[in-house]
């Protein structure tokens, strides 16, 4: 509906939409946004746009993971395509797994299947969360369902051939509820694992579900470009894409409206102020568009022996074993390695389609090598932060260590050697809101 209803507003006011483009570059010069490169999909042509502002509202990065419930769109290109062009990125490390993705899909069965009295269940048909949070039971927060979840799964007691889900049980609801309160839930369950929640319970797996990191910005979402909170003048975020950061380490149920709704509407009013303040145009080294027409050349002249979905498979899978509900320094530096050859791999990735029109192969291709630059800023992140916090969860530093760790972490791209992380205090005000113990 919010959707919607924008889209209409936007053509109402003669809004022009670039439908089936694909932003492939940024253009910052001495930090000021300069413009993006972008190709025309449907010709395959690539166009250099200068622009007084731009604002960056790609949404989130939960593709890099096996399991999600984010859509296929959500490669993360918007916080891959600004690391790339100089900007950081600010606490990536930090994902939300939600309890209630659909097995081996990651589609959500909504939270008011346990809002509406829904079970917990594992294969000994025990109701867990009595073990975690047993005032709260199936009602506690959602990364400590999940990670409640991935415990049971860990231990042995999960369902399914594999072992890798537990079972929401609905049934005790009655079919008359069910229909009621959750049909589009039922039609979800019986579309894609065959299973009517009336008759049978349905397995369910922890799934990345939105990310807190992203393109630092201000609350107005002007882009910074370090600790000291200096802008890059002319650039702009908002949504999922950005990191302004309302949500800290973990977000709340519903709060991703105000990324949406909220920063939207105050980036876009910042950015008719700054238009209307009396910026101007400027001028563009060289000719971003052509290193772009170069480098999509590189990748379709690519006869390598490598195909581009297997690597991105095989990426998803290493991210969501070794930097997935529980994290642990072994399997963070192995991730990190995974990443890495897999980065190499890239190299020699071949796109089958050799055309320029509408090549589908050649966004999967730029894609995955977007997924693979801010993969490895997640595994860094995490991999330095020794400690869990929020959505964070590392079980060789279970406890939060605010001493040490009570800052956000600042990525900015190093040429071959990886992130550089540095850090950037948190606003608290103390006497309000002091930080506390979290207890179930």
């Amino acid at each position: 509906m919010l959707l919607h209803t924008v889209h209409e507003q936007a053509l109402r006011h003669n809004v022009k939409f670039y439908a089936e483009w694909y932003c492939m570059d940024l253009i910052i010069e001495d930090g000021i946004c300069r413009g993006l490169v972008a190709m025309d999909v449907l010709t395959g042509e690539i166009h250099t746009m200068r622009a007084k502002a731009v604002m960056f509202g790609t949404g989130g990065y939960g593709r890099a993971f096996k399991i999600t419930s984010n859509a296929f769109a959500n490669t993360g290109d918007g916080v891959a395509i600004a690391y790339n062009a100089g900007a950081p990125l600010m606490d990536m490390e930090f994902v939300q797994f939600h309890p209630t993705g659909l097995y081996r899909h990651g589609i959500l069965m909504s939270e008011a299947c346990r809002g509406e009295g829904g079970y917990l269940i594992n294969s000994k048909g025990e109701r867990f969360m009595e073990r975690y949070a047993p005032d709260k039971m199936e009602l506690a927060p959602r990364d400590l369902v999940s990670r409640s979840e991935q415990t049971e799964i860990n231990e042995g007691r999960g369902v399914m051939p594999d072992g890798q889900a537990i079972f929401l049980d609905l049934r005790h609801l009655g079919r008359e509820k069910i229909l009621e309160r959750l049909p589009q839930v039922r039609d979800i369950a019986i579309n894609f694992v065959g299973v009517d929640p009336i008759e049978a319970p349905v397995p369910i797996q922890p799934t990345a579900h939105y990310s807190m990191g992203g393109i630092p910005t201000d609350v107005n979402g002007q882009v910074i470009a370090d600790a000291s909170g200096a802008p890059i003048t002319g650039f702009y975020a908002a949504g999922e894409c950005a990191c302004v950061s309302v949500h800290g380490a973990n977000r709340l149920g519903t709060n991703s409206l105000l990324e949406a709704s909220v920063f939207g509407r105050r980036t876009g009013a910042a950015m008719a102020e700054f238009i209307l303040g009396g910026a101007q145009l400027q001028p563009i080294t060289g000719d971003p568009a052509e290193k772009n027409r170069r480098r999509m050349q590189e990748l379709l002249n690519n006869d390598g022996d490598e195909l581009v979905e297997h690597i991105a498979q095989e990426l998803k899978s290493t991210m969501t074993t070794n930097c997935g509900v529980f994290r642990d320094g072994e399997k963070l530096q192995t991730a990190l390695e995974d990443v890495k050859r897999l980065q190499e791999r890239f190299k020699r990735a071949k796109v089958m389609d050799k055309s320029r029109r509408f090549n589908t192969d050649l966004l999967a291709a730029l894609e995955a090598e977007h997924l693979l630059t801010f993969s490895e800023v997640i595994v860094a992140g995490a991999l330095a932060r020794t400690e869990s916090r929020g959505a964070h969860a590392r079980t060789d530093f279970p406890k939060r260590d605010d001493e040490n760790w009570l800052k956000h972490t600042l990525a900015h791209k190093n040429g071959g050697d990886g992130p550089k992380l540095s850090y950037k205090d948190v606003y608290i005000d103390w006497e309000k809101y002091p930080p506390q113990e979290r207890k179930y």
